[in-house]
């Protein structure tokens, strides 16, 4: 059986909601279960970039980048002075700050989920170049401090 994995929708018939019968025909926007290549994608958003060209596509993936960025960012910033004096407004912060994290890290799962493979390659250069900047050592001027002792490569995911 020849399964056709386009973007274009299939007819579907229903009834009215006062009870009639009534042809209505609906698109239904078929996903993608595999990984496909084309600016035909629809990314994070219903019908976005869609079929709007190019230029819109480049502003998905760009967009997707910086979200993977500001992940990688939020996972290694220093935001809150070690030693602050209240550690509920300390704590609040820190709270939040996981929250934003978390909300964009999942944006760039679901962003990934649309099997497309630019957007799946924009992520993984925003994930690298947000850890290359702010969580490697290439930038660091003290390294005893870096990972605290640990013996792992990686930091931990905390601000």
């Amino acid at each position: 059986m020849y399964h056709d994995h386009g973007m274009e929708g299939m007819a579907s018939t229903s009834q009215s909601t006062n009870g009639t019968s009534g042809m209505h025909h609906h698109k239904m926007m078929m996903m993608h279960m595999t990984f496909f290549w084309g600016i035909n994608a629809e990314i994070l958003f219903s019908r976005w970039p869609g079929r709007r060209g190019a230029g819109m596509y480049a502003l998905a993936l760009g967009f997707v980048f910086v979200l993977a960025f500001l992940v990688e960012w939020l996972s290694h910033c220093r935001l809150i002075k070690p030693g602050s004096s209240n550690n509920v407004m300390a704590g609040v912060v820190q709270t939040l700050l996981h929250a934003t994290r978390v909300g964009l890290a999942y944006l760039v799962m679901l962003a990934v989920m649309s099997f497309n493979g630019g957007v799946f390659l924009v992520a993984v250069a925003g994930h690298t170049l947000g850890f290359l900047l702010f969580g490697s050592r290439v930038f660091k001027k003290n390294t005893e401090t870096l990972f605290d002792g640990n013996a792992s490569d990686l930091p931990p995911m905390s601000c």
